[in-house]
């Protein structure tokens, strides 16, 4: 099969995307269901009618673009991601995976392929966490991981729900309808930056992703006692901030030792009240990412963390109190989808790797109802969610003929 990919066009429409931004370039903001992501999602949509695809979306603004096959009996393959951007953002994060999908779709057509099984481009909602605190809401609810009561529990920092504020943006209709059953697709395929400097520094081409880690996330408060910083002598503190200062090295320390190096444990917020140099801390909050490619391990670290917070608590005298957001289970690759994507890659005769994913995507939540892998490309320095992210265009086009080769070899008829 002759595939000849369209660099010129896929620089463009990636330039254009990066437009429907509220912030200059290079940085990108799309905030889902924002006027600038209505704006980017349709254009997306005109360009997929213009590749001859049957456009549809569902409740939660999940859009998908179908080429019909031979045997629509079947179940069909599909491949996507996102548009959405966290404030301050690169253009390649996600984008990469529905425009690398639009065009991977276009050059099987111009190749003359016919497939068998359908097969579906899919623009996720949401699959940053920015608006509602929760990221792949789309897949989420897409595979059941959510279920439609979240309309009306997720809520944005203004008070509004996920049914006001989708409904606003254009999407109605009750969220049940959403899910889709298991084996809906025969199999589906992300293709993806790194996020890392895995490729880049070792100058391959493509990761073929094994495994997806996924996190557990959870929010911490230390309740101590407040006061005035000269008024307070150091043996009758409790000082809340000290306490989570110490959780917080012990969260380091707990996933340093867990005897892997795919346990990775971050702590990214700290709120501190009352926030004066001279009053002591009273309230801290923490908001907490442990993430595994193993659940097991992840699980024991947490059950780690949850005694190191009881005896520090007991020792400091303060209260401390862990709420749990998110505990989704990591995610391994179809064997047959690998060696889909291997053989593509020595058809190509490019070098490729197998690799861990461990920042994890909508890839994660389609597991459930779907054999999934994805398709990783280098990105200059594993930089990423910041506006000096960049792919480069040969990269971006040898990930595009690796999911296009993929994409017919998981479409054919079964026979």
């Amino acid at each position: 099969m002759r595939v000849e990919i369209h660099q010129p066009r896929i620089t463009q429409e990636i330039d254009t995307l990066a437009t429907f931004s509220d912030v200059e370039p290079p940085a990108v903001t799309r905030i889902v269901f924002s006027e600038q992501d209505l704006r980017a999602r349709s254009w997306l949509k005109n360009r997929c009618i213009e590749a001859g695809l049957a456009v549809r979306e569902d409740a939660v603004g999940n859009t998908f673009a179908r080429w019909e096959g031979s045997r629509p009996d079947l179940p069909p393959v599909a491949t996507g991601s996102h548009i959405d951007a966290i404030p301050h953002a690169g253009k390649f994060d996600g984008v990469v995976g529905v425009l690398g999908g639009l065009e991977a779709i276009r050059v099987l057509q111009r190749s003359g392929f016919q497939p068998a099984r359908s097969i579906e481009l899919i623009q996720f909602t949401s699959e940053e966490p920015t608006l509602f605190g929760v990221g792949c809401i789309g897949s989420r609810l897409l595979s059941g991981a959510l279920t439609a009561s979240v309309d009306d529990t997720l809520r944005d920092s203004h008070g509004d729900t996920l049914k006001a504020v989708r409904t606003r943006a254009g999407f109605s209709g009750d969220l049940t309808t959403v899910r889709l059953s298991n084996g809906f697709y025969s199999a589906f395929v992300e293709l993806h930056i790194e996020q890392g400097p895995i490729l880049e520094r070792e100058r391959i081409t493509i990761g073929v992703v094994t495994d997806i880690a996924a996190p557990a996330s959870f929010l911490v408060t230390v309740e101590g006692q407040g006061g005035h910083a000269g008024g307070t002598l150091m043996p009758g503190r409790r000082d809340a901030l000290c306490a989570a200062s110490e959780l917080i090295l012990e969260i380091e320390r707990l996933a340093r030792g867990s005897g892997s190096v795919d346990t990775v444990a971050t702590v990214g917020t700290c709120e501190v009240h009352p926030g004066a140099v001279n009053s002591i801390p009273s309230r801290v909050k923490l908001g907490v990412d442990l993430r595994d490619t193993d659940g097991d391990r992840r699980d024991r670290v947490l059950d780690e963390t949850k005694k190191a917070a009881k005896e520090i608590a007991q020792r400091r005298q303060v209260q401390i109190q862990i709420e749990m957001l998110n505990a989704d289970p990591p995610a391994s690759s179809s064997p047959r989808i690998l060696s889909a994507i291997t053989a593509a890659c020595g058809e190509m005769k490019i070098p490729s790797r197998r690799i861990v994913s461990r920042a994890y995507h909508d890839s994660l939540f389609m597991s459930r109802i779907a054999p999934v892998a994805m398709i990783f490309i280098p990105c200059r320095d594993g930089v990423s969610h910041r506006p000096d992210e960049y792919a480069d265009i040969g990269d971006i086009a040898a990930g595009v003929e690796v999911l296009a080769r993929s994409l017919a070899e998981l479409s054919r008829d079964p026979g």
